[in-house]
């Protein structure tokens, strides 16, 4: 399957229609589209994720799901995506749609060479159409399943579009999934990719299959005690829903609070004249992350404290691992004295009857005998000497391995991590402080009335922010309390439902249904099993040919827990490595080889479109994607790089033998447009550009 054109009109930055041709040449399966900063690149993806899901772009990702939120819904989100300048325009003109057309599609039992979708918002009768079209022309099972549905089911599910269309930068949230939530939801999408999901649907169905049948045979009473559980849980969803909603509205109230908050710093800055505007942004945005950065090195910093004591035990700790070595050959690795006394005593018997179908003479025979009686007497009392130590911890062989682990990690890295995680701790707080009080000395003109009256609303503003914020917290643990008491509800009623008394015709029907449910729940766990080795293998590839430390990352392992997969590193220790210690770059490598394996083990041959190809690689690790990442990921890939800044022109020579086509997004009065350009000719063009804009 391959994105052949795809027309915008009227789509934020690009006014009027703009039309690209994206068929790959033979051979070649790179395209890039370049431009300047707000130029329009990440829109041009943002127009594709809206093309093929409309409101239910949410759900492909968490920036569009804030982002419709920030906006205070979709349609006010959908508002924000026509051209300001046609919206000046007049009424005729506003009009915005997106069109996708796809080649080499397979759809079961249809046979079609091009399928066109076609996504318009008219802001005049405020409607959103789509229209879908195979070989030129409408079809009747577009109509009756569903424009949304078949553009999900015979498309590209819009769970796993992340994998397809995503900024290389921000991806590193695969790497950095932490909590329960972050990892199901992931869990979910590679449950899709990797074609578990239509057996765990499958699964869902049987198992409410089984309600049905085990609730038809209830007595009134037993009806009406399920009706008041079911009517129960029925309220804590509601009562869950609102709890939400209420977030929701707090959320805007948020948004709109932190605008006017922002808004009435930026007048106290410019009434002191001490800042600019542009310099304010600046200063904010590096507090928070150097916040953000205190948090990551005070957690970091709490990870190595656990083990002080340790570290300062020193002598003893060494003592402690003798003590338990010796206990380990005393527990596990020397024979019980019984079992070694009744293998000798078999084995002397033996010789014996073989010396004795000899016919020695009686003083050779007795002198034999002798010799073999010491010689096993020796080695029992030798053996029983080797097991001699005492026994005082007796640790199971499992936290013995634990303490060893520990103790080789206080031996080997222990002490560079702490400096470096201290000297660390140190810079940022000198960092910290220092732009905390250059805030500061923005409010610093105490004596002007007007500037003073700013600093009051913005007091209030924030008091009622605070407000909000703890308002949300108690709702929040509102919500995890009801979640809760739901449980709760559905696992009595699921006991309750136990001892219903089935329906005769329904007997069979039941025990059908169970066994049918059981072979699929074995076929779940066998299939996880098999791509959890095969996903394991395509990642670990993937690392040995993206990074060119070879002896870092050794192997991974994928586990798998109920409806929870998450991914270990691990090094040539076999030990895991903590994916918070790799660095930005190194995340980015290990999210771009997940998501090279994901689309492997797929089998859905869909164009991979990458925003920020190189944003975090150095010249090492950007050859190796270039030469092994983007010529295999798929067979059509659509780049978006900042020229000379994520893409030098010796990275682009070598990227030259797999290109197929290259557009550079000029911009002229706020309007962008797309030029197609031949291959040579990319960065001379944009230098020319370049030099219309210096100034």
């Amino acid at each position: 399957m391959r994105i052949d054109r795809i027309t915008l009109e009227n789509f934020r930055i690009y006014k009027g229609l703009n039309e690209i041709d994206l068929s790959p040449k033979k051979d070649k399966n790179i395209s890039l589209i370049a431009g300047k900063n707000g130029f329009g690149k990440t829109t041009f993806l943002t127009s594709l994720i809206w093309c093929f899901y409309g409101k239910l772009m949410s759900q492909v990702e968490d920036k569009y799901k804030q982002d419709i939120r920030n906006s205070g819904g979709y349609e006010a989100y959908v508002n924000s995506l026509l051209n300001r300048d046609v919206l000046g325009e007049g009424v005729d003109n506003n009009k915005m749609s997106v069109e996708i057309e796809l080649e080499d599609l397979l759809i079961p039992s249809i046979p079609c060479k091009t399928v066109t979708i076609k996504r318009t918002y008219d802001f005049s009768s405020l409607e959103e159409t789509v229209t879908i079209l195979i070989d030129g022309d409408e079809n009747e099972l577009t109509k009756s399943v569903g424009y949304e549905v078949f553009i999900n089911d015979f498309i590209l599910p819009r769970e796993i579009a992340k994998f397809f269309f995503f900024d290389a930068e921000k991806i590193v949230s695969l790497a950095e999934a932490k909590s329960k939530s972050e990892l199901r939801s992931l869990s979910k999408a590679y449950s899709e990719v990797l074609g578990i999901k239509k057996y765990e649907e499958l699964k869902k169905n049987l198992e409410s299959l089984l309600v049905k049948l085990k609730r038809r045979g209830v007595s009134e009473l037993q009806q009406e005690k399920l009706t008041q559980l079911l009517n129960d849980e029925s309220e804590l969803e509601k009562e869950i829903s609102h709890n939400q909603d209420k977030q929701v509205d707090i959320d805007k109230q948020l948004v709109l609070l932190k605008s006017k908050s922002d808004s009435l710093q930026e007048k106290l800055i410019r009434e002191g004249n001490s800042i600019t505007l542009d310099e304010l942004k600046e200063l904010k945005s590096r507090r928070d992350d150097l916040k953000q950065d205190s948090i990551q090195i005070k957690n970091n910093l709490k990870k190595l404290l656990d083990l002080t004591p340790l570290v300062i035990a020193g002598k003893h700790l060494n003592k402690l691992k003798e003590q338990l070595d010796s206990e380990s050959n005393v527990l596990y690795g020397a024979l019980n004295d019984k079992l070694l006394s009744k293998e000798l005593e078999a084995f002397s018997n033996s010789i014996l009857k073989s010396l004795q179908a000899l016919d020695l003479e009686k003083t050779i025979d007795s002198k034999v005998k002798k010799a073999i009686k010491k010689s096993l007497e020796d080695k029992l009392n030798s053996s029983r000497s080797d097991v001699s130590g005492k026994v005082l911890l007796e640790f199971a062989e499992e936290r013995y391995r634990e303490f060893e682990a520990i103790l080789n990690n206080i031996k080997s890295t222990f002490l560079s991590q702490f400096n470096a995680i201290v000297k660390e701790e140190r810079t940022n707080r000198a960092l910290l402080s220092r732009t905390i009080n250059k805030i500061k000395q923005a409010e610093a003109r105490k004596d002007n009335h007007l500037a003073r009256q700013f600093r009051d609303e913005k007091s209030e503003t924030d008091t009622s922010i605070n407000k909000f914020l703890k308002e949300k917290d108690k709702l929040n643990e509102g919500l995890g309390a009801l979640k809760l008491k739901l449980s709760s509800h559905k696992k009595v009623r699921v006991e309750y439902e136990k001892n219903f008394n089935l329906v005769e015709t329904d007997k069979k029907k039941y025990e059908v249904t169970k066994v049918l449910l059981e072979k699929i729940n074995n076929l779940i766990v066998k299939i996880k099993e098999e791509k959890k080795y095969s996903l394991q293998k395509s990642v670990s590839l993937g690392l040995s040919k993206l990074m060119h430390k070879k002896d870092f990352i050794t192997n991974v392992k994928v586990n798998i827990v109920d409806d929870v997969m998450d991914i270990d590193l691990l090094d040539k220790d076999n030990n895991v490595i903590d994916k918070d210690s790799l660095s930005k770059g190194e995340q980015q490598l290990y999210a771009t080889a997940l998501l090279k394996a994901l689309v492997d083990e797929s089998g859905i041959r869909f164009p991979v479109f990458i925003d920020s190809p190189l944003q975090k690689f150095d010249k090492f690790h950007s050859k190796n994607i270039i030469q092994e990442f983007y010529p295999s990921i798929s067979e059509q890939v659509v780049l978006f790089p900042l020229l000379e800044k994520e893409l030098s022109e010796k990275e682009y020579e070598l990227l030259k033998p797999n290109l197929s086509k290259t557009f550079l997004i000029q911009n002229k009065l706020g309007a962008s447009t797309l030029k197609a350009l031949p291959v040579n000719s990319l960065f001379k063009e944009f230098k020319k550009e370049k030099d219309v804009y210096t100034y």
